[in-house]
This record gives structure tokens, C-alpha cells and sequence, in this order.
């Protein structure tokens, strides 16, 4: 089966799998800049800490399978990874709220490797407003459903305030946008057919500073 119908047929996969393609994207990505012409599922393993078995069954997901004692042709794995994950493909988003996180994102020309084309940011602070980040307008945030008519991006990215969050994310629903990436803590309710991704700095913080506490604990201890 082609990639190009595993999208058609839109293969929905584990999560602990997708999370895991962008891993073997960039080791793959630095093997080709490196005109490495094959690599083994054993190699990536060492690299990536991930067990071989668990690789090559991730990989079986998109239908790519190696060669017996040659591995996978890099240049090929490369381009089905990115062709799978759509970083090959441009996606138009805008961010909402503009402070210091926000800024970061809008000027992070890193993300358009990746497919993320952000285009606009919104605010609804009076200082900001009409002013450019990165190279890209910043507007009132009342502007968003008639900007969006024109523009029709697909992406909102929400760095707002969590008070606002809620609000914030029904206006870009109703402005048009299918997807949100949600840096706030709070946990948006949407309709069905909107994608939501929730990337909580707070919540890794929060995993980050138990696992040190348990290993302080056990050090103690010992």
C-alpha cells in the first residue's frame, strides 16, 4: 500500500507511535544531510533508545519495512516519514495571544520545516496591536472572523491567558480554524471534528519536578 493512500484512507495510529515518527524524522534527516544511504532499525535503536522491535513495528504502521542485513534505505524513509506526518505540506496558523510565548512561536522560522506556517497573531492588547512579530502582523483579536474569511488558516495556536482560554478557542472555531494547539492549562471542549492538542509546559514541569524529588528521595535514603 502506498503512503499516498494510507492518507487518503486518513490510518489514524497509537499516539505513543505518532509521538515517536518525529524522533526517527530527525535522526533520518541528519543521516541523509550526512549522505548516509541505509540504516537499520538496530542503529536507530542506539541512537534513539528505543527498542528495535518497537521501531520496525511503528515503521510497519506506514508500511515501510527494511531490507534483510541492509536496513532502510534513508532518502526513501526519509521522504514517507515526512510525507505521513504532513511536515512536507504547508499548514497556515495564526497564534493567539502575543506575550512572551506567543512572540517565541511567531518568530521561530524553525517550525516551517516542519509544516507549520504561522502567518498571524492576534491580541487584545491596545500596545501590541498593529504592531509586527517576526515579521508578522499582530491584530485585534475582534478582527479574527473577517481576517479569517480572506485567509482561511487552518492552525490556531493558544497562548493566552487560562481564563481566556475557552472564549478564545469559540471564536477561532467559529472563525473557520479545524485544529488547536493549546498551551494553556485549561482543558478546551470543542466540537468532534476539531483537532486538539494540549501541550502543557506547567504539566512537564510538574513530572520533571516529581521524578527529581523521588530521586533526591532515593538518594538520601541510600
Amino acid at each position: 500500500m502506498s503512503m499516498t493512500k494510507n492518507n487518503e484512507q486518513q490510518m489514524i495510529l497509537p499516539e505513543p507511535t505518532i509521538r515517536r515518527l518525529p524522533w526517527y524524522l530527525s535522526y533520518v534527516r541528519m543521516l541523509d544531510n550526512l549522505h548516509v544511504e541505509y540504516v537499520s532499525s538496530t542503529q536507530i535503536s542506539k541512537e534513539l533508545n528505543v527498542q528495535s522491535s518497537q521501531i520496525a513495528k511503528d515503521l510497519s504502521f506506514l508500511n515501510i519495512r527494511g531490507k534483510t542485513r541492509i536496513g532502510y534505505e534513508v532518502r526513501s524513509l526519509l521522504m514517507e516519514l515526512e510525507n505521513f506526518l504532513g511536515f512536507n505540506r504547508k499548514h497556515d496558523a495564526v497564534v493567539i495571544g502575543t506575550g512572551s510565548l506567543g512572540t517565541a512561536l511567531m518568530q521561530d522560522r524553525g517550525l516551517e520545516n516542519y509544516g507549520l506556517n504561522i502567518v498571524a497573531g492576534f491580541d487584545v492588547r491596545s500596545e501590541v496591536i498593529g504592531k509586527h512579530l517576526g515579521g508578522l502582523p499582530v491584530l485585534d483579536i475582534n478582527e479574527m472572523p473577517s481576517w479569517m474569511s480572506e485567509h482561511h488558516a487552518s492552525i490556531a495556536i493558544l497562548t493566552v491567558p487560562v481564563e481566556r482560554a475557552q472564549e478564545t478557542a469559540d471564536l477561532a472555531i467559529a472563525s473557520g480554524v479545524t485544529a488547536l494547539w493549546n498551551f494553556t492549562p485549561y482543558r478546551i471542549k470543542a466540537p468532534e471534528d476539531v483537532v486538539i492538542a494540549n501541550t502543557s509546559i506547567y504539566a512537564h514541569l510538574a513530572i520533571i519536578y516529581n521524578r527529581m524529588h523521588k530521586s533526591n528521595s532515593e538518594n538520601r535514603q541510600d
